[in-house]
C-alpha cells in the first residue's frame, strides 16, 4: 500500500455563513467542521496532512495546530492560497509537499461527516495507479459537478454546473469533491490547467479529461450515502447537518438498547473546553427523555434514567440513578461521578470534582462543587456544598452553604457521619461538624464541633412590642 497523504481544502471565506469565524472553524457536534475532517488523515494513518488556507488562515492553522482527536502520527502541514483561483489552483499550492511516492487524498474542510471506510474503499479503487473519483447520486444535483461517462460507462470528465448544457444538468450522479490520485501523476495534471472556463478559475476537476487523454484509468467509487459528502455553505445547512448527524448517533445508541423518547431531540458533543472527544456509554436500560445534551465522555450505568432537558459533560452515572428534569451536571477536567441509585435533581447542579456515593439525594436548586458525599447523604432543598467532605447518612438542610473562600484560598469543610444540619446554616471553612452532631437552624458555625454536639451560634431574638415602621 501506498503512503497516504491528505489535501484537505481549507481555503474559503464561507461569504453565506455571514460570520466573522472562518467557514471551516464553524461547529458541528462541538468541533470546528475541520476537525472532522482531519480526523480521517489519523483514521486513514496518513503519512502527511497538508491543510490548504487563505481566508482567515492565521485563525484556520492556530485552530488546526490545537485540534482536539488530531493525535494520529501523520505531519501536519499548511500552505497558503492567496488569491483563490479555484480548486486546481488550491491543490496546486501543495505540490512542493507531495513525493512521487505516496496517493494523495483530496478532501474538503467542510464536508465533516465522510467514513474512514468509505475513503479507504475509495483508496483500494485508485490502488497507487488510477483517478478515483468518489461520487454519489442526488435528486437535486444543481451545484455540483456533473459526472460524465461514454457509452460503455467509463468516466470520461467531469463538468462544472455553471459551465454544464441542459442534457449535462439533467445528470444526477454528481462528484462530491473528494478523490484519490498517484501524486506522481497529479503533479503534471495540476501543471496543465488552465481557466478557460465560465468561473475562470482553475478546476481541479479538469485533470480527469486529463487523466482519459493520458490513457490512465479513472474509476468512480459510488456510495448511495449523501451525507458523507454533504457540504456547508449556511447556518441552514449546518443545522441541517448536526440534526443529520445527531440523530444518526440516536439510532446508533437505539441499536445498542438505548431509550430515547424522540432521537430528533437528543444531542452528543465534544468538550471544546477540555478537549475531551464526544462519547456516551450506555448500560442495558438506559432511558433518556427529550433535549439533553451530553458533552465530552459521560457513561450511563445500568437502569439510568435521565430526565428532560438535563445537559451532562464528563460524568460517570452509576446503575439505578435517576437524573431528574433540568439537571446540569458538568464534570470538566475533574469529572463527576453520581453512585449506584442516587436521585439528582430537579434543577441540580453538579460541577467539577462533585463525587456521590450510593444512595445521594441531591434535590431542588442544590449545587455540589468539588465535594464528596458518603453514601445515604441527602441535600434536598436550596444548599451549597462547595469544597467538603460529607460523611454517611448526614441529612443537610435547606438554604445552608459552606463558606468555603475567604478571598484569596479556598478551604474545606468536613460534615462527619450521621450529622444534621439545620436550614439555613453557614459552615465557615475550615472546619469539622463531628460525627453524629446536630447544628442548630441558623447558625452560623466557625469553630469545629465534637462528635454528637447540638451546635447553635445565633444572635438572641429581640421583640419590640408595638414598633412601628418609618414612614415618609
Amino acid at each position: 500500500m501506498t503512503p497516504l497523504d491528505i489535501l484537505i481544502m481549507a481555503a474559503g471565506k464561507g461569504t453565506r455563513m455571514k460570520s466573522r469565524l472562518p467557514k471551516v472553524l464553524q461547529r458541528l457536534a462541538g468541533r470546528p467542521l475541520l476537525h472532522h475532517v482531519l480526523d480521517q488523515a489519523a483514521h486513514l494513518q496518513a503519512r502527511s496532512a497538508i491543510v490548504i488556507t487563505g481566508h482567515g488562515a492565521i485563525e484556520v492553522e492556530a485552530a488546526c495546530a490545537g485540534a482536539a482527536g488530531t493525535d494520529g502520527n501523520f505531519d501536519l502541514k499548511f500552505v497558503r492560497q492567496e488569491p483563490q483561483l479555484g480548486t486546481g489552483h488550491a491543490v496546486l499550492q501543495t505540490v512542493p509537499h507531495l513525493r512521487d511516492d505516496g496517493t494523495a487524498v483530496v478532501l474538503s474542510g467542510d464536508v465533516p461527516l465522510t467514513q474512514a471506510d468509505t475513503l479507504r474503499a475509495l483508496v483500494a479503487a485508485s490502488g497507487g495507479e488510477q483517478l478515483a473519483l468518489l461520487t454519489v447520486t442526488l435528486p437535486d444535483p444543481t451545484g455540483y459537478g456533473r459526472i460524465l461517462r461514454n457509452a460503455g460507462g467509463a468516466v470520461q470528465g467531469i463538468v462544472e454546473h455553471k459551465d454544464a448544457n441542459d442534457a449535462q444538468r439533467a445528470i444526477t450522479e454528481i462528484y462530491s469533491g473528494i478523490m484519490a490520485v498517484p501524486a506522481r501523476l497529479l503533479r503534471g495534471w495540476l501543471a496543465r490547467l488552465t481557466n478557460d472556463n465560465a468561473q475562470g478559475e482553475y478546476y481541479l476537476t479538469d485533470i480527469v479529461a486529463m487523466a482519459v487523454a493520458d490513457g490512465v484509468p479513472v474509476v468512480a467509487h459510488h456510495i448511495t450515502d449523501a451525507l458523507q459528502v454533504a457540504g456547508v455553505n449556511s447556518p441552514l445547512q449546518l443545522a441541517e447537518l448536526e440534526r443529520a448527524h445527531q440523530l444518526r448517533t440516536a439510532r446508533a445508541l437505539m441499536e445498542q438498547g438505548v431509550r430515547l423518547a424522540d432521537p430528533a431531540r437528543f444531542d452528543l458533543r465534544d468538550d471544546t473546553r477540555t478537549g475531551v472527544r464526544g462519547e456516551l456509554l450506555c448500560g442495558q436500560d438506559v432511558e433518556i427523555d427529550v433535549n439533553c445534551v451530553f458533552t465530552g465522555q459521560v457513561e450511563l450505568g445500568e437502569g439510568v434514567s435521565i430526565g428532560a432537558h438535563c445537559c451532562i459533560a464528563n460524568a460517570r452515572i452509576a446503575a439505578g440513578a435517576v437524573i431528574h428534569p433540568y439537571t446540569h451536571i458538568d464534570g470538566e477536567k475533574a469529572g463527576a461521578t453520581v453512585g449506584e441509585g442516587a436521585l439528582i435533581g430537579p434543577f441540580a447542579r453538579l460541577r467539577p470534582g462533585a463525587q456521590l456515593g450510593r444512595e445521594v439525594h441531591i434535590g431542588n436548586f442544590v449545587e455540589v462543587k468539588n465535594s464528596t458525599m458518603a453514601d445515604g447523604a441527602k441535600a434536598n432543598h436550596l444548599a451549597y456544598l462547595g469544597d467538603a467532605t460529607v460523611g454517611e447518612r448526614v441529612n443537610y438542610g435547606a438554604g445552608s452553604i459552606t463558606a468555603n473562600y475567604d478571598g484569596a484560598n479556598k478551604h474545606r469543610t468536613v460534615i462527619e457521619a450521621d450529622v444534621h444540619v439545620g436550614s439555613n446554616c453557614v459552615l465557615v471553612a475550615p472546619v469539622t461538624i463531628g460525627a453524629g452532631g446536630t447544628v442548630g437552624g441558623g447558625s452560623t458555625i466557625t469553630k469545629s464541633t465534637a462528635p454528637g454536639a447540638l451546635s447553635v451560634a445565633r444572635g438572641k431574638q429581640v421583640s419590640i412590642a408595638n414598633w412601628s415602621r418609618p414612614k415618609k
